[in-house]
């Protein structure tokens, strides 16, 4: 009889087979010869891609089968061996750009924090402005380049698209903001996990909402999903078709013109070419990592105006998820002056299971709002309202939660002494509405995280271990280290790095890819051999996907790109010091 052990003993690979609890039945002897414990792949799920760094600094990409009566095989192949030379290339080129553009960018705005004149204060922000569109410019036409040269490797994981949608609008909703639109995002109910790349689908929905915002000057964008040709649950056969998409209210885009604008450097119109912001790259990536997924990307203009873009793909299924009906039997009201905000807000209340009234005004909003209702009141309003300093209150007999914007939170007590019963940050987060909406009402909510974008500026009392060397860059990262409160050791090599280190038992290093004595890599895993648990993260130039997953790989936790950003570091410092850390099992921040 051929018992587990005689399957992988037969292979040259490393291998182990796993039964369906977790429990490691055999592993072979190449696995013990590359140094990986086969527990760091206990949860390895057929179809998913993780890569882990054997004993010899090699990159292992692993694979799991389905064995018959459960559990699963095991297999690790040598990853890709490393870049082609026109890579190499296309690397180096776009950490020479990046450096000192990154520094640039980094010092002006160092630079915005301090008293300036307002002509001074013009001349810093064409300069941000204009850096920043040549920082873009170098992005795309790189990764352009690379996505062209043909290497577009797919590597899936679990994933849930609802995430994906909240943490990109999140991220463009500053953008979106600071010219006046909304942001916002929904998803039906049930949606199921899938396996996709997560860092290429993040990029292909960045690209599109990113030109949404550019190119729309009122109203604002949405991001969706819809399953085509089926349920969200997905098929019998374990796939599911999925279309994302990004809808604005923008001018729209000429039928002559929506397949044109696929190609690179090609624009809309001559308003468009004419732009100094953009250079018409972006949906030819989109375009390119389509084709990479097997997929679609096309557009089309709604009869009500605007565009309506959107990126098609099969998806593996990772798990199915039953529809969410928490707000079955309640009515929800939405009162905000934006077409999106409405939208948006209305379909996450129907996906809850809820039924959505939405109105523009609030007397409309009192008027027809029915009895037991809870209404979520858009403080948008007071700059459409009639009269000098509006004030907003909740509805008369009706539980009502306010909207604000990020940077409105300093309003939560004083609309808390207004008679509001809670608030929601926008762009709205589905979870975080219905528990608002079911606590307005009195019903106990399931206990969640609180919003994070509302918390109120704190200080973070974390030794952090610097590894730049860069005088310039180090500049910056302490200084914005400083201001949050941190104390900064700086250590300009690997060497210098493991020396720190083992003296001060740093909370978070932030680590360097470039160093003059060593890779980031290196010293990263030399900080993990000598026993160092403290969370690493890269902080680097280099910013292609395959980059932040050799990082994952070499042990790191996390992936900034320079220039650092004071609210990515507020993040990333409230993530990895503010609650404490524990250190994850092995493997498992590669399939996060």
């Amino acid at each position: 009889m051929t018992t587990a052990a005689d399957i992988v003993d037969a292979l040259d690979a490393p291998a182990a087979v796993i039964a369906a609890g977790g429990a490691i039945l055999a592993a072979n002897a190449a696995m013990d010869a590359a140094g990986i414990d086969p527990r760091a792949l206990s949860r390895l799920e057929p179809g998913e891609a993780r890569e882990t760094v054997a004993a010899d600094g090699g990159l292992i990409a692993w694979s799991a089968k389905p064995l018959p009566g459960g559990g699963v095989l095991v297999l690790g192949r040598q990853a890709a061996g490393g870049l082609t030379p026109s890579e190499q290339y296309l690397a180096s080129l776009s950490h020479e750009l990046r450096t000192p553009l990154t520094a640039v960018l980094g010092m002006a705005d160092l630079l915005s924090e301090t008293r300036l004149a307002a002509d001074q204060r013009a001349y810093l922000s064409t300069l941000r402005d204009c850096g920043e569109h040549l920082l873009g410019l170098v992005n795309e036409v790189l990764d352009l380049a690379r996505l062209d040269a043909g290497r577009v490797a797919l590597h899936p994981i679990p994933v849930d698209p609802r995430h994906i949608l909240q943490s990109t609008a999140e991220l463009l909703s500053p953008r979106a903001h600071a010219k006046g639109l909304e942001m916002a995002w929904s998803a039906p109910a049930g949606l199921p996990r899938l396996m996709a790349d997560e860092g290429r689908l993040r990029q292909v929905l960045f690209n599109l909402a990113g030109n949404a915002v550019k190119f729309t000057e009122t109203g604002g964008v949405q991001l969706g999903v819809e399953a085509r040709g089926g349920t969200p649950q997905g098929e019998a056969a374990g796939a599911v078709t999925l279309r994302f998409t990004v809808t604005d209210t923008g001018p729209g885009v000429p039928e002559a013109q929506r397949e044109r604008i696929f190609e690179a450097f090609a624009q809309a119109s001559p308003a468009h070419a004419a732009r100094s912001d953009s250079a018409g790259l972006g949906l030819a990536i989109v375009r390119r990592l389509a084709a990479a997924h097997q997929g679609r990307a096309g557009l089309d203009c709604p009869p009500e105006g605007g565009a309506r873009f959107w990126f098609e793909a099969d998806f593996p299924l990772a798990d199915a998820a039953a529809p969410a009906r928490d707000l079955a039997g309640q009515t929800v009201c939405v009162v905000s002056p934006n077409a999106v905000v409405r939208r948006a807000a209305a379909q996450m209340i129907e996906a809850a299971g809820g039924r959505a009234l939405a109105f523009t005004h609030l007397a409309e909003a009192q008027a027809r709002a029915p009895a037991g209702s809870v209404a979520l009141i858009d403080h948008a309003l007071v700059r459409v309202t009639p009269g000098r300093r509006p004030r907003l209150r909740p509805l008369a007999g009706r539980p009502s939660v306010i909207l604000l914007a990020p940077e409105e939170r300093g309003r939560i007590p004083r609309d808390r002494a207004a008679g509001f019963a809670g608030y929601l940050i926008k762009p709205l987060r589905d979870v975080s509405l219905v528990n608002r909406v079911l606590a307005a009402l009195g019903d106990s909510a399931p206990a969640t995280a609180p919003d994070e974008r509302a918390a109120a500026a704190e200080t973070f009392s974390a030794r952090v271990l610097l590894v730049e060397d860069n005088p310039i860059n180090a500049l910056l990262a302490r200084s914005l280290l400083e201001r949050e409160g941190c104390t900064v050791e700086r250590a300009a090599t690997g060497t210098e790095a493991l020396a720190a280190a083992a003296v001060s038992r740093p909370d978070l290093i932030l680590m360097d890819l470039r160093l003059p004595d060593m890779d980031g890599r290196d010293a990263t895993r030399a900080l993990r051999l000598a026993g160092c648990a403290a969370p690493i993260v890269a902080l680097t130039a280099d910013a292609f996907e395959e980059d932040r997953r050799s990082c994952l790989a070499a042990g790191m936790d996390d992936f900034a790109a320079k220039p650092l950003q004071a609210a990515v570091l507020r993040a990333m410092l409230r993530r990895w010091v503010a609650r404490g850390w524990t250190r994850a099992e092995p493997g498992a921040k590669l399939r996060a």
